[in-house]
């Protein structure tokens, strides 16, 4: 990697360009070119505080389920069903965001994708029947799918490689201990007369103050600002050097690492235990609802410790071994999870107490991931491709996967029942997802330094323009 330090003619101030409606807004820049740490830190709170949101109001509809399937007439499948349309709509919504983030601002859209569009869970709320859940739900759903593509592209466009996985752990974790603290408070509205509704439309209202406050106050900080060998440029010479082409997008798709990291995403069925696990508990050991949303509680703990400890441990590893590092995380953490997630759902403990801390013990294990497999993405895609990379990665193969997985679930349940479920769609199937990742050790070492070696390209490219232009 070119360490070159920028002189004579690339150290020229260039004037920033004029403003079109879908530019970054103009930062100020720190000596080192990246975005001003105030701003960085504001962008994380309100994109954090809009996720949160986002899950608290996504969560009603597992949290509460039981209290909502007695008021309703509900099948165990309808939350199968639910989850799935959820993530379906997301897997379209996804790209979409994205393409229309390049093409207008991403502060708009997450605006209003994240924000403005708790309108849709204000009418869930109003839902007097399944068909009119099904309907709002789905169409609420398609909001957080802008976030799951678009923040962990600004994240890669604020901070460079070696502090991404704790940013990343911090981000997510941030938002896990919010789930945590609301985890028990939605589960105390099943006490409440239509409870389920008024937590349809808190959530909704609050989505869209997020709305206005990203609006207020994030700042766009440009694509490939993150980049050591792109800092300090305008946005201008790094968007000459990162066009996107269809055959660019195309290009996704032959990076081998990437594919692999696709492949377990499609394998990952962690999500399964956070979206059943109350229901789990009521129907196979007997809790009421408002005692087993409890574990949401610790559950939620655990996640932000494993996303903070994970981030930490993660930025170690790659100092330490930047080509196999983060990889061993990522395949320990499956294994680590398939582990804990059986003791938490094949063994009856006559209380409480002890799920409540192996529900924590899975969220910590479960929390290991975002802050290894995000900044393993970056670490192989370029700059201008992430939006369109996690849009795949989160809201496509990760939505497909987990309809696909609810569906069966929700189904199966009601034939086999919900522990042998979890017993072979979570723990088994994790197992087979810790195995697979043997595979991405070899490639991802080639893919990571050839994307090291296109951006030394791309800084040296624009040095000579610059002094070209001096001359």
């Amino acid at each position: 990697m070119s360490n070159d330090v920028r002189t004579a003619p690339s150290a020229i101030v260039h004037p920033a360009p004029a403003a079109s409606p879908g530019a970054p807004e103009a930062s100020a820049p720190t000596p080192d070119g990246s975005a001003a740490p105030k701003r960085r830190k504001t962008n994380l709170v309100v994109l954090g505080g809009s996720m949160l949101v986002d899950g608290g109001e996504g969560s009603i509809s597992t949290t509460l389920f039981p209290v909502i399937q007695a008021a309703l007439g509900l099948a165990t499948s309808a939350l199968g069903i639910l989850a799935a349309a959820g993530r379906i709509v997301g897997a379209v919504a996804g790209p979409i965001w994205v393409y229309l983030a390049r093409r207008f601002s991403r502060k708009w859209i997450l605006a209003i994708a994240t924000g403005f569009w708790g309108l849709w869970g204000i009418a869930a709320g109003f839902a007097q029947d399944f068909t009119q859940l099904l309907i709002f739900y789905t169409i609420m759903a398609a909001g957080p799918a802008a976030a799951h593509a678009i923040v962990p592209e600004v994240i890669g466009d604020s901070f460079e490689d070696r502090k991404r996985g704790r940013v990343v752990g911090w981000l997510y974790g941030g938002v896990a201990a919010g789930s945590a603290v609301l985890a028990p408070l939605i589960g105390q509205l099943a006490n409440v007369e239509d409870g389920w509704r008024y937590g349809f439309f808190v959530f909704g209202a609050i989505n869209v103050l997020f709305g206005l406050l990203i609006v207020v106050f994030f700042k766009d900080p440009g694509t490939g600002n993150g980049e050591t060998q792109l800092r300090g440029f305008t946005q201008a010479e790094r968007d000459a050097e990162s066009k996107i082409t269809w055959a660019k997008v195309v290009s996704l798709v032959k990076i081998p690492s990437y594919l692999i990291l696709l492949g377990s995403r499609l394998l990952s069925s962690h999500l399964l235990l956070a979206a059943f696990g109350v229901v789990l508990l009521v129907q196979v050991y007997g809790f009421d609802t408002a005692v087993a949303a409890t574990v949401m509680a610790p559950f939620g703990i655990g996640y932000l410790l494993g996303t903070i400890i994970g981030g930490y441990v993660a930025d170690v590893l790659n100092r330490l071994s930047p080509n196999y590092g983060r990889v061993g995380l990522l395949q320990a953490a499956q294994f680590l999870f398939a582990i804990v997630a059986f003791f938490a759902t094949q063994v009856a403990y006559g209380g409480i107490v002890p799920f409540l801390v192996l529900f924590g013990l899975v969220g910590l294990t479960m929390g290991l991931n975002p802050g290894v497999n995000r900044p393993l993405v970056m670490a192989v895609v370029p700059p201008e491709l992430r939006g369109a990379a996690f849009a795949i990665f989160v809201s496509i193969i990760e939505s497909v996967a987990f309809a696909i997985y609810t569906l069966t679930a929700g189904f199966l349940a009601d034939a086999i029942g919900m522990q042998a479920v979890m017993f072979w769609l979570v723990v088994v199937l994790m197992i087979v997802n810790g195995l697979f990742l043997s595979l991405l050790y070899r490639p991802f070492k080639r893919d990571r330094l050839a994307l090291e070696a296109e951006l030394d390209r791309r800084r040296e490219h624009i040095l000579a323009k610059e002094a070209a232009e001096s001359a």
